[in-house]
């Protein structure tokens, strides 16, 4: 699978991401994503905005679904999504509904291992229950929240190969990734490449980072395209 950049819109304001967007997508980004913060900021509309500017790029809504899965991911189709995320930590019934909606509105379902006391085995658990791609996702409070406490920050890097190891569908790392990082994913097995806070992102202020970010992502998108087929899944 060749690598792919998708670019994390954790904004607050839809003219901001719309502008990131569309920066993002000349610097050579393949896949948008409303964070949560955008969607919840602008819901549906934050999402119907980005469709009708970029009508022929992906486009992932960050919903982190806990409950109600099924109408959350179809409302998010219907608004011009193509990838929705749902959280391991929901019910099992949860996962189910939105795996359906994504079949029945043709949208892809990411599934989210945050919060698991297993990450391995939630990540598996994910894909046994129907998911297209998985999210190895260290949170942003527990990063801070470890920090913060003088002790080391986890990084999605920790347990990146046991994961890809443990599944057959594409991985993406999240969570305080440095851009070195970031652009080794690859070298991972984790084909799907998240740029996002602190990356591009102010992650205090939750808005476009400062600089030539468009540069910036410019050299960022060569080098991760650049990494040629990564194999997906350790089976």
């Amino acid at each position: 699978m060749k690598p792919i950049v998708q670019i994390s819109l954790d904004l607050t304001n839809i003219d901001e991401a719309l502008e990131t967007a569309a920066l993002a997508m000349r610097a050579g980004v393949d896949w948008l994503e409303a964070g949560t913060p955008l969607i919840l900021a602008e819901g549906l509309h934050g999402v119907r905005k980005l469709r009708e500017a970029f009508p022929g790029v992906p486009i992932v809504a960050d919903l982190k679904t806990m409950d109600g899965g099924y109408l959350e991911a179809e409302m998010m189709a219907k608004a011009g999504a193509t990838h929705v995320v749902v959280m391991a930590r929901a019910h099992e019934e949860t996962i189910h509904c939105v795996v359906q909606a994504g079949k029945d509105y043709g949208v892809k379902v990411m599934g989210d291992n945050l919060g698991c006391e297993d990450m391995v085995a939630g990540a598996k658990w994910l894909e046994d229950l129907g998911c297209d791609y998985i999210i190895h996702h260290i949170g942003y409070d527990e990063r801070r929240g470890i920090a913060a406490k003088g002790l080391r920050m986890p990084s999605p890097l920790d347990q990146l190969k046991e994961v890809v190891g443990a599944v057959s569908v594409p991985v993406q790392a999240v969570g305080g990734l440095t851009l070195e990082q970031a652009i080794r994913c690859p070298e991972f097995g984790a084909p799907l490449v998240v740029l996002g806070a602190p990356l591009t992102i102010d992650a205090d202020a939750f808005k476009t980072a400062d600089g030539d970010l468009e540069a910036s992502l410019r050299l960022i998108c060569e080098k991760i395209h650049a990494y040629g087929d990564v194999a997906v899944g350790g089976k």
